[in-house]
């Protein structure tokens, strides 16, 4: 990695001090799916934990616990019933991934528009985008500038009908604006933008990303970044280049449980240069 290779986000990264403690490296909370749909959730909370999350916590309905808590070490584990429960449990947490394989439909919406009234900023991916396919607005009215959403090309004409007929960097745009909130928008040029009006495009795509489970891992690693308070426009730029290049440097064979085991090199070049 040359100096000149090195993105302008890089002196906002969040890196410890000597005084740092886990909670003050942000906490993280990722909702997990059913007993049958715990592997996106498993997959967002280990790629938040190493990009710096202090603590992370998988949230899951009862019977998903015995699925989930085999599999973990240092991923913490909460059941929750009710989307009262959730957002009781998720009331310490500085951000929340919802969306991953949680399943479409009003429970998703449900338990979205109850973690909107916690104070902590979603990451809304896969499932909690296109349980709001029929009423976009409603998901809209929950969010606020630092919430993040993250559709691939499918999900985005779900919630933005026609916007993409204008290119994908001027729906991106636009798209934030409606939803004020930063949009995500995937693929092989992935588009960053912010209700303010920033807009950013990645350059360092590669097509090793083209596998189940990477968006969960990238979803995840954004809601470590915006859990030790990163602005969630460059947290977002952050780790969808992070993401990549953590692919880029694995190559072929890549499956997505490889991406937060490379995290660590690529973020150990980026500290060598801080400061």
């Amino acid at each position: 990695m040359t100096a000149s290779a090195l993105p302008d986000w890089r002196d906002s990264l969040p890196w410890p001090g000597p005084e740092t403690h886990k909670h003050a490296r942000g906490r993280l909370g990722v909702v997990s799916g059913k007993a049958t749909q715990t592997g996106a959730a498993k997959l967002a909370a280990r790629g938040g934990l190493r990009i710096g999350a202090g603590l992370v916590r998988i949230l899951c309905p009862p019977d998903a616990v015995a699925v989930i808590a085999p599999a973990i070490e240092a991923i913490m584990l909460t059941p929750f019933g009710s989307p009262e429960a959730l957002a009781y449990e998720a009331r310490t947490m500085d951000s929340v991934v919802i969306g991953p394989a949680a399943g479409v439909g009003d429970v998703t919406a449900m338990n979205l528009r109850a973690l909107a009234e916690t104070g902590a900023a979603l990451i809304i991916d896969a499932d909690g985008l296109t349980s709001f396919e029929h009423f976009p607005g409603e998901l809209f009215e929950a969010l606020d500038r630092d919430d993040v959403l993250t559709p691939h090309e499918g999900e985005f004409k779900r919630l933005f009908p026609g916007l993409l007929d204008a290119g994908r960097e001027a729906a991106a745009v636009e798209a934030a604006k409606r939803a004020r909130a930063v949009v995500v928008l995937k693929g092989s040029a992935t588009v960053i933008a912010a209700p303010d009006g920033r807009v950013a495009v990645n350059g360092n795509g590669t097509p090793w990303l083209a596998t189940a489970g990477t968006g969960d891992v990238l979803a995840g690693m954004i809601g470590g970044l915006v859990a030790q308070r990163m602005d969630s426009f460059d947290a977002a730029r952050a780790a969808v280049w992070m993401h990549a290049e953590a692919a880029r440097g694995f190559g072929p064979g890549l499956i997505a449980e490889d991406l937060p085991e490379r995290l660590p090199t690529v973020l150990a070049a980026l500290y060598e240069r801080a400061g």
